[in-house]
């Protein structure tokens, strides 16, 4: 049984997405859970005695440990040369006509070897555990083909082993469209929908669906489609929505009950009321954003006038957005969607924890889980304000310190 307590801290509980800070607060730990959180003047000792080991916070900020919602950790390969050909003016046709693109990644992804795939993924996800992330969610959607899907999901699930870090799984075979499939999206749906979803459930390998609603990807239809086979195989679902137009994703999201809908740089108001009535988190990734120089921003003031929680996330993936930073995400999100910074904190922990289904950490109370960062920083604003180079003194997950 272990029991842990944190003294002398300053807690930002992010219970209702607002900072609620405890000052001078102690919390008491046993077996990963919190048992007890609140001003240290009201800590009574333990009932029955009892060892537990005391950790001095120094009077350190202490937030729950941070929510990464969206990412495409597993893959090989760069997009370095598309990022070029962009800067000079080149389209997305031009860059997929001169062999970049998603299938220059597609082609590296299932050119790599497991050993290969897991190295690159376990840096990429180390990169944002030292910056206080505790739960991940990794994507697959670079294999395209049933056994490549499924491999990446497998790697993406084995990282944890090492790694003491929550890892969700998403099957995102609906990515784009891969070569051997040309002119043919109807027939690599079926395939999505009666091989790689089917397999996925019974092996386990991913907790819900996604899928990328756009022109240039899947239409709604397909989409549909999608999303009934998830919900056959009782998987949850989630969409990559009306990023690059105003497609109908968010209102094909909600309809689902889905989990999240992410972009939604072109999102209305009947997309947005529809996310409110549904529940659904809207994922916002400033960092494909800033990458690919767009100038519509996602309608925040629309999200916040329906009461849509709104989480952050690094969209980590090669072609728009090679991030493995957060934090840096959260002050992007203040200074290019004007976010405030305690939005953009709980976009990081409470909201992104929702747009995993995941209800048990993401706040620090009763009950939750012992996931949680220590800063060395004046205030909670500060991990938004700063743009780089910040890191937590030390990450406790599941009741015992990481670092």
């Amino acid at each position: 049984m272990t029991r842990t307590l944190l003294v002398n801290a300053r807690i930002a509980t992010m219970r209702g997405g607002r900072y609620s800070i405890i000052d001078d607060a102690a919390m008491r730990m046993q077996d990963g859970r919190i048992e007890w959180i609140g001003p240290a003047r009201s800590l009574a000792p333990r009932p029955g005695g009892g060892g537990e080991e005391a950790f001095d916070a120094q009077g350190a900020l202490v937030t729950p440990g941070l929510v990464d919602c969206h990412t495409h950790l597993v893959y090989a390969g760069d997009r370095a040369a598309d990022f070029e050909m962009r800067l000079a003016g080149a389209s997305y046709a031009d860059i997929a006509r001169a062999g970049g693109g998603i299938v220059s990644t597609v082609k590296a992804t299932r050119a790599a070897s497991n050993a290969e795939l897991r190295a690159v993924s376990a840096k990429r996800l180390e990169a944002l555990m030292a910056e206080g992330v505790t739960t991940v969610e990794i994507k697959s959607g670079y294999g395209l083909d049933v056994e490549n899907e499924l491999r990446c999901l497998r790697i993406a699930r084995s990282l944890a082993a090492d790694h003491r870090v929550s890892i969700c799984t998403t099957l995102l075979g609906a990515h784009a469209l891969p070569p051997e499939f040309a002119g043919r999206a109807d027939d690599y749906i079926d395939a999505v929908c009666t091989q790689m979803i089917p397999r996925a459930a019974a092996e386990g390998l991913a907790s819900a669906v996604d899928a990328f609603c756009e022109t240039i990807a899947f239409s709604n239809a397909q989409v549909r489609r999608v999303f009934e086979a998830a919900r056959a195989h009782g998987l949850a679902v989630k969409l990559h929505a009306d990023q690059l137009s105003d497609s109908g994703g968010a209102s094909l999201a909600a309809q689902f009950g889905a989990l999240s809908a992410d972009h939604l740089e072109h999102a209305g108001e009947e997309g947005v009321a529809s996310l409110a009535a549904a529940a659904t988190v809207a994922v916002l990734l400033p960092g494909a954003y800033y990458f690919l120089r767009e100038t519509k921003a996602p309608p925040v003031e629309l999200l916040r006038e329906h009461g849509v929680p709104m989480a952050i996330a690094t969209d980590c993936n090669p072609g728009t957005s090679p991030s493995t930073s957060l934090l840096t995400m959260m002050n992007m999100a203040c200074t290019l969607f004007r976010l405030t910074p305690e939005e953009a904190l709980a976009g990081a922990t409470c909201h992104g924890a929702a747009a995993l289904g995941l209800h048990d950490r993401g706040t620090l109370e009763v009950g939750k889980r012992a996931d949680f960062a220590v800063w060395d920083v004046e205030s909670p604003a500060h991990l938004a304000w700063q743009i780089a180079g910040l890191r937590p003194s030390v990450i406790f997950f599941d009741g015992k310190r990481r670092s």
